[in-house]
């Protein structure tokens, strides 16, 4: 079968002339904001309450970029009681620069202190400026949507005592 001179450009210039006449969907950015999904993976934000300075993160983290300093303070001893020592946050940072957004750190926090937030637009214009410390990453703290709801048809979690999962 013969094919003759200039078909594929035919077919290229048809091509063109088709999405011409389209109508573009392109948004402008700065002034569109863009819909992202409901759990969208953005920045890693920190609830300092829930830290305990376990160190977990920073151990887990593949690229060493979470920079966490502490100190022990000694806690008066109730009636009765020894005095306690708990660690004391002094330092949480997080270098942007180095992180690959893989989630180990969250999923290593046996403590719920770290989340995921859709926040995406925190660029700086020095490289050095990307390490980010416990006050901005508590502000994006906010930003956390809620978890999903528990879906009521679901199967009930196999922590729940048998007893109870066959109540239901």
């Amino acid at each position: 079968m013969a094919r003759l001179p200039g078909t594929g450009l035919a077919k290229g210039l048809a091509v063109t002339l088709r999405t011409m006449t389209r109508r573009s969907i392109t948004r402008q950015y700065p002034e569109v904001q863009p819909d992202l999904p409901p759990r969208s993976r953005g920045v890693i934000a920190l609830f300092e309450e829930n830290c305990t300075v376990c160190m977990l993160c920073a151990r887990e983290c593949p690229d060493w970029c979470i920079y966490i300093d502490s100190h022990k303070e000694t806690l008066p001893a109730p009636e009765g009681g020894r005095p306690r020592a708990r660690n004391v946050l002094d330092r949480f940072a997080i270098d942007f620069a180095l992180c690959m957004y893989c989630g180990i750190c969250i999923e290593a926090c046996p403590f719920d202190a770290l989340f995921w937030s859709p926040e995406f637009e925190y660029a700086e214009y020095d490289i050095a400026e990307l390490t980010h410390e416990r006050d901005r990453l508590r502000e994006w703290m906010w930003t956390v949507p809620p978890p999903p709801a528990h879906d009521p048809h679901a199967e009930p979690p196999k922590e729940l005592p048998k007893e109870s999962r066959e109540a239901r």
